[in-house]
């Protein structure tokens, strides 16, 4: 019987996978015992993290149930302040509705205590200058792009409540 190179490559391969499949699973247990002590170590990992979930789950909920906490460097001696505290457990207008707030600068606005288009629209000069340190914009970013007016438009806008801005038409 003769035996072609590729018969051979072929034979090669097949002791070598047997090889290693053999010394898988002799050693008496010990690679059955580490294949179970990284199934129990997946699962406690597992554990640890929903664990963390559960307490973040639950330091949020208890930082929703506390008053907004206004940064006094952004908006010291204010009306629009106190408005914003009592405001906030009211609900909140779609801040990145105006052109140039996005997602995360929405989030930093409500931190601040800015939750509706009336305080932006009521905002002076020396507030955008705070809320622009804030955001890290250039100074001037706010009177640019028309925060003020954009914010009066849409808290004078009856139709908010529709898909993409858009009134609902009634069938």
């Amino acid at each position: 019987m003769i035996f072609t190179l590729n018969d051979i490559a072929l034979l090669v391969v097949v002791l070598l996978a047997g090889l290693v499949l053999g010394m898988m699973m002799s050693g008496r247990g010990k690679y059955k015992r580490a294949w179970h002590d990284e199934q129990a170590a997946h699962r406690q990992t597992i554990k640890d993290r929903d664990a963390r979930i559960a307490a973040a789950d639950a330091r949020m909920v208890e930082m929703e149930r506390r008053p907004a906490v206004v940064a006094p460097a952004a908006v010291a001696g204010t009306a629009v302040a106190g408005s914003a505290v009592a405001d906030s457990d009211h609900g909140r207008d779609d801040l990145s509705r105006i052109n140039g707030i996005g997602q995360t600068q929405e989030t930093v606005l409500n931190e601040a205590g800015y939750h509706r288009y009336a305080q932006i629209a009521a905002l002076n000069a020396e507030q955008e200058g705070a809320i622009e340190a804030r955001l890290g914009l250039k100074p001037g970013t706010i009177a640019h792009e028309d925060w003020r007016q954009q914010a009066h438009a849409l808290d004078t806008d009856t139709s908010r409540g529709g898909l993409f801005g858009r009134s609902a038409t009634p069938v």
